[in-house]
């Protein structure tokens, strides 16, 4: 197995997780895929990516997807963000034009959002890995149930979280989030098969800001830079 970088805070938050059976399994899993000459994306030292640009106790918002982009050179551990030099995919197209009607900000001519994750974006996946070409490849073999001890360490954090969740799948995955403490925005996923159902015109984006001033907290500068290497 590649080098795993994680950061200190979730290593200290989750290290029950790495000892159970699960975990086991899923790593035997991922040697086997990679000793019968598989590809998986992401590349190793990028499967905790999310998690190790936003430590826990900096997170103030949290978007879920499902599963990581299955093309070369797509994903790099960030739900819905893209590599440098890569095509903006559908549904990040779909998020930018929201946050333009939102926010007035205009779309990126990338879709890497690092920018985000290191203002506490915890931009996570449900699945961490995926098989090159094959979308949903690694679903059910153990990531749910470790994505849903990283959302139980961020509900359980002392401060209120943004939680942005995109369509059924994300919203049944953190259906157990205290929204006495949290604020939880739900609507239709970016995606161009739902976006016109609800999605557009949901203003997540500034609904997230009001809420962090509200509690006296930073907002977000949602806006991407144009130069990756910016950030």
């Amino acid at each position: 197995m590649p080098e795993i970088r994680l950061d200190d805070s979730w290593k200290a938050s989750l290290a029950a997780e790495f000892d159970k059976p699960y975990m086991t399994g899923l790593k035997q899993f991922l040697r086997e895929e990679l000793a019968a000459g598989k590809r998986i994306f992401p590349k190793g030292s990028e499967f905790f990516r999310a998690l190790d640009l936003t430590p826990v106790d900096r997170v103030r918002v949290v978007i879920l997807g499902q599963d990581p982009y299955h093309g070369e050179g797509q994903a790099h551990g960030l739900c819905f963000s893209v590599q440098p030099g890569v095509k903006v995919p559908p549904s990040l197209v779909n998020i930018y034009k929201e946050l333009q009607a939102d926010l007035g900000i205009p779309p990126a001519q990338h879709g890497f959002l690092e920018h985000w994750a290191k203002q506490g974006v915890l931009l996570l996946n449900a699945v961490l890995t995926v098989q090159m070409g094959v979308a949903n490849a690694h679903q059910g073999k153990g990531w749910e149930t470790f994505t849903d001890a990283v959302i139980r360490a961020v509900n359980d954090q002392p401060h209120p979280v943004v939680f942005i969740l995109w369509g059924g799948y994300a919203q049944k995955k953190a259906a157990f989030v205290d929204t006495g403490k949290h604020l939880v925005l739900k609507a239709p996923h970016p995606s161009p098969l739902s976006a016109y159902t609800g999605f557009f015109g949901s203003k997540p984006f500034s609904k997230t800001n009001g809420f962090l001033e509200a509690q006296g907290v930073t907002p977000i500068d949602w806006r991407v830079p144009d130069n990756p290497a910016e950030m």
